[in-house]
């Protein structure tokens, strides 16, 4: 009997996702390499328009007594579900992009006249504060969530791991080496993290995990 492919999620999946794994003959082990919690922030010194690329950033601000305030403003995004969660709570997102260069090329050639306020986290990549300030585009940033990494040891040996986030890859590797092992990744950022370490990677085409879920199926589907 043919050996059952198993992979490693460096986040806690959905019932739905395990759900379709399991379906496919995939087993699954799954720990939260990396925790996200909201941070204590002021609403002040806003410009005229606001950009969010995380979800993360969203659910902090809907926490904020003031958040009806900023739902006048035009917002800028990245990712559909952050896109979504957003124009489900009133926001009037004006573009949204797969990946934070997309959203910052975009706003530096059709935008660039408009100022904005980018609500971010700790560990936020330079990609987009770098490339609107390099333009001359007015932009000043406030914190409102925290990621801490969750580093620890997996003794199970796993055929692929599965990444979200370059912190995910960060808090995986102080504990863990990549050897063999298939790396499915959500976007070119995170795929980014392990170009140093590994070739064996498999970027989702759109970075969602659903995306993610779907490459696996087809890449051990055909195996099993």
């Amino acid at each position: 009997m043919a050996k059952s492919t198993q992979i490693l999620s460096t986040k806690i999946l959905s019932p739905l996702h395990k759900q379709e794994l399991t379906k496919a003959g995939i087993e699954l082990i799954e720990a939260d390499f990396i925790k996200t919690e909201n941070k204590p922030f002021e609403l002040k010194n806003l410009n005229e328009s606001l950009i969010f690329t995380s979800q993360n950033a969203v659910h902090s601000i809907l926490s904020n007594p003031k958040s009806e305030e900023l739902k006048s403003k035009n917002v800028y995004c990245v990712g559909l579900k952050t896109k979504i969660l957003l124009s489900e709570n009133g926001f009037n997102v004006v573009a949204y992009t797969g990946y934070a260069s997309d959203l910052a090329e975009i706003i530096t050639l059709i935008y660039r006249n408009e100022s904005y306020t980018f609500f971010s986290g700790n560990l936020r990549r330079e990609t987009l504060p770098n490339a609107l300030k390099e333009a001359g585009i007015q932009l000043n940033e406030i914190q409102v969530y925290e990621t801490s990494l969750q580093p620890q040891k997996i003794k199970t040996a796993v055929d692929a791991i599965l990444f979200f986030s370059p912190s995910g890859v960060d808090s995986y590797l102080k504990d863990n080496t990549i050897k063999k092992e298939t790396c499915f990744c959500i976007g070119e950022t995170t795929a980014e993290a392990l170009h140093k370490i590994t070739k064996n990677i498999i970027i989702a085409d759109q970075p969602t995990i659903e995306d993610v879920i779907e490459d696996v199926i087809v890449e051990y589907s055909n195996k099993l």
